[in-house]
């Protein structure tokens, strides 16, 4: 059953599949499909396309995570491929810089380059689990960046934002990362080169990670840091390392739904979904207010818990089970009302008692990988580092000031992150490996995501593109709607407390960036689907 006008049919394939959110990046990888790769060989390369293609919002010069169906094992395994703080870093710098946080933004924003985790996090993969080398899963992303490649729309538009040309322009480095006419953003249909991008995954697809945590990338990059004012050395680039880390779960109406444990914010949306679970929303209409009220309320619930917990569990204490247990979801589900929203959503205690780019790859053989990959803001830091063509991210602002918080800021420590791939298995068989790009959209989007397709039985893509809703959980947590949603049920919702804001045009990409591969068990069919608010594309053979 339909419950609005989908856009786009599903992609149906029994050989392997590929989904993200630009065109030639989904080809890369299923090529690598069809040349005998796996769904992680397939997942890395269009990741490295990606940087390619989607430079402003994922790059070597960021982070990046993991889930992968071992179907061998038959579990789900997350790897962590995030970055730490330099070893230096510390709070007083930043005071005496001037500012009382570390800032995303041009100036101090040198303080928010942590190491950058994705390369190793590529490797570390590939060894685990993949069948072909990083040097021959990179070279498609190095084709593009040194013969070129026309730009899409919505990539287009946002190269071409006054907050990305401002930051590029900022530092004559900038300019690598500025291919378009006259020096300028690309425009849509605009062949474009990045040679010194391509150049540096010629040295990493040589060298492997030694080679960008080592020697002359490592060097490059310590140096321009430093020269900025930051804490990055060469030493700290030569410490990374990648973790493989239990996934984390809970069971929604008969599925089990996989998130990376923190530091990352996945688990804001397995406390949601235990939330959810106490109200009957597939008997709500899928565009009704109640089921936005119930969700919405959920979420702020989920957010408020994340914000107060989430830390590097390496360095801080995390209390993950008793946040993911049903007790505590029924303890705070009391606090939701369905005819107001609450105006003061706070943590709870469960100790108590009683942009970014995502992709997802599923190959014939049933072998899962969901991988998200980013800079955090557009072009991260705006820190481009000269003659390598890679932009820094800037995951060190979501650092604390405050001392008694456990993501305060300190040295050799991983920041609170925001990008999650997720899963669900049902009946210890792999069912979805998808996700949803865009801060802190994306708990958002996958409890969305996951509803629409346990509560009311949606497809890949219909999941997709049906309407959402988009907590502002920065700031006033205003509630912002698309366009489709019907205005009765927009009236209700601020009926019911919540200040609400519609929606359209290319603000839509503020929805998040999704990606969906279902597998039916018994046939071994895939189907995909592919975010219709992006120039996204599902690709499988």
């Amino acid at each position: 059953m339909s419950y609005f006008q989908s856009r786009l049919s599903a992609v149906v394939a029994r050989n392997g599949a590929v989904a993200t959110s630009q065109p030639l990046a989904a080809q890369a990888g299923l090529q690598i499909l069809r040349d005998g790769g796996n769904a992680i060989d397939a997942a890395v390369a269009t990741a490295a396309v990606l940087n390619v293609v989607e430079p402003m919002s994922t790059g070597i010069g960021g982070d990046m995570f993991a889930l992968i169906w071992d179907k061998g094992e038959r579990k789900v395994v997350a790897l962590n491929g995030s970055g730490r703080q330099a070893a230096a870093a510390n709070v007083d710098d930043v005071i005496a810089a001037g500012f009382d946080s570390i800032p995303n933004s041009l100036a101090g924003s040198q303080f928010a380059v942590s190491v950058p985790g994705t390369v190793h996090g590529w490797e570390t993969a590939l060894s685990q689990y993949g069948r072909m080398t990083l040097r021959e899963v990179l070279q498609p992303a190095i084709d593009y960046a040194l013969n070129g490649y026309a730009v899409s729309e919505v990539i287009a538009h946002n190269w071409g934002s006054e907050d990305t040309i401002e930051k590029l322009s900022h530092r004559p480095s900038g300019k690598e990362l500025l291919p378009g006419a006259n020096g300028g953003a690309p425009k849509y249909g605009e062949i474009v080169r990045l040679p010194e991008l391509g150049r540096t995954l010629q040295m990493i697809a040589e060298g492997g990670s030694e080679a960008f945590y080592k020697g002359e990338i490592a060097k490059k990059t310590a140096d321009f840091v430093q020269a900025e004012g930051g804490w990055l050395t060469e030493a700290d680039l030569a410490n990374h390392h990648s973790d493989w880390d239990e996934a984390i779960s809970v069971n929604y109406r008969g599925v089990d739904v996989w998130e990376c444990p923190p530091n990352g914010q996945g688990i804001a949306a397995l406390i949601a979904l235990n939330l959810a679970e106490g109200f009957d929303i597939g008997s709500m209409g899928a565009q009704s207010a109640d089921r936005y009220h119930y969700l919405i309320e959920s979420m702020r619930y989920g957010y408020a818990d994340a914000f107060q917990y989430v830390a590097d569990p390496r360095v801080a204490e995390v209390p993950i089970d008793p946040l993911l247990s049903k007790d505590y979801a029924n303890r705070r589900r009391a606090g939701i009302s369905g005819i107001q929203a609450d105006p003061n959503v706070s943590y709870g205690d469960p100790m108590a008692s009683a942009d970014t780019v995502y992709l997802t790859a599923v190959d014939g053989e049933g072998t899962a990988c969901s991988l998200i990959n980013s800079l955090f803001n557009g072009f991260g830091t705006g820190l481009v580092v000269p003659t390598l063509g890679m932009a820094l991210q800037n995951r060190g602002s979501l650092f604390s000031f405050d001392p008694n918080h456990p993501n305060y800021l300190e040295g050799n420590k991983r920041p609170f992150q925001t990008i999650i791939p997720a899963m669900a298995t049902r009946d210890d068989e792999m069912w979805l490996s998808f996700g949803v790009m865009g801060g802190f959209m994306q708990p958002q989007g996958h409890l969305q995501v996951a509803s629409n397709m346990i509560d009311y039985a949606m497809d890949s893509q219909e999941a997709l593109d049906a309407p959402r809703f988009k907590v502002e959980v920065e700031g006033n947590q205003d509630v912002m709607v698309e366009e489709d949603l019907a205005t009765e049920v927009v009236a209700e919702l601020q009926k019911r407390g919540h200040t609400v804001q519609v929606v359209s045009g290319y603000d839509r990409a503020g929805f998040g960036g999704g990606q969906v591969i279902s597998r039916d068990a018994e046939t071994g069919v895939l189907t995909a689907g592919s975010e219709p608010r992006k120039d996204g594309a599902a690709a499988g053979w």
